[in-house]
């Protein structure tokens, strides 16, 4: 046994003591840490108390126009999604109170398909409510997919320099060949099946495939004139460029029977529905939706890294 030195007493005590005092340190940080997650996931659960609150209360004010917005690009993922939209449409018709929808379009179209699963949820809903008009109400732009969803409307205003139309379908590709031969890269590809390349941008385009692209569009194109001749019916006027994907004015589309007349939707509301109280039954993202969507996937990282931590000191 080694000899202590006179002193060994003294420096054990001292290194129990600061190995006391940073096991405190330790201690009173992951305390506050988790004070401070407590804390904020508290408050997002106030903050939607409060959203969920604040819609019941709007839809219990009495008889009202319900307003829904399309705002931006039609696509799944976005804003205007096909989801949001049908569920906020549902609700507007569903409630007692309401004397009418309005949507209001301020979209330049988008994806075919959720323009679709919107219109035909529209339809169905007219269906069950015969008593409660729809209208649509168009801002800067309501052009392909977005005037796709309109024509679904007993009605459309627009303003006259609204910007309306757009009745077509485009896919747009590139093409490489040329780009590859010059930096002089060669391009492996392997695939069962003689059109699994379809389009393939890095190989030359294939008369047969460009054909049978013109055709698919062709069917899309069809299924959407349908849409409109359906929902306008005998207002449309014959001219040879209605369909042609053109964009017109507001004010040249009332001449072309593509929309109704002029009108804001507080005119709509005021002037048509006869309920000037407009709610906004539109699918929002909340403070708590915005907060699970952006910190919460780095909030459960630090959480588990933190609980592992602690665990890893016991």
């Amino acid at each position: 046994m080694a000899e202590q030195g006179p002193n060994w007493e003294r420096e054990t005590l001292e290194k129990l003591a600061f190995a006391t005092l940073k096991e405190q340190r330790r201690t009173r940080f992951w305390g506050i840490f988790f004070r401070l997650l407590t804390f904020g996931y508290l408050g997002v659960l106030l903050a939607m108390l409060y959203n969920w609150g604040t819609d019941h209360e709007r839809i219990a004010r009495g008889k009202h126009t319900a307003l829904v917005e399309i705002q931006g690009q039609i696509e799944s993922k976005g804003e205007a999604n096909a989801d949001d939209i049908t569920a906020a449409l549902q609700s507007a018709f569903k409630d007692r109170n309401t004397q009418g929808v309005i949507l209001r379009i301020n979209s330049p179209g988008g994806s075919p398909v959720q323009a679709g699963i919107i219109y035909d949820e529209i339809r169905r809903l007219r269906g069950l409510h015969p008593n409660v008009p729809m209208y649509a109400v168009v801002e800067d732009i309501c052009a392909s997919g977005g005037y796709y969803i309109a024509a679904a409307a007993d009605k459309i205003y627009v303003d006259k320099a609204s910007l309306i139309g757009s009745i077509g379908v485009r896919l747009d590709t590139w093409g490489f060949t040329g780009l590859i031969d010059k930096v002089g890269v060669e391009r492996r590809s392997f695939a069962a099946g003689d059109n699994k390349d379809f389009l393939d941008p890095f190989k030359p385009l294939d008369p047969k495939q460009a054909e049978h692209a013109r055709a698919m569009l062709g069917e899309i194109h069809n299924q959407f004139i349908d849409v409109v001749k359906k929902g306008r019916g005998t207002r449309l006027k014959e001219s040879p460029d209605l369909f042609s994907g053109l964009i017109w004015t507001g004010e040249k589309s009332v001449d072309l029977g593509l929309s109704d007349g002029y009108g804001s939707v507080d005119y709509v509301a005021r002037e048509v529905i006869k309920a000037e109280d407009v709610i906004d039954f539109t699918r929002k993202e909340n403070l708590a939706e915005r907060f699970a969507k952006r910190f919460g996937a780095a909030a459960a990282r630090a959480t588990f890294e933190a609980m592992s931590g602690r665990a890893a000191l016991r």
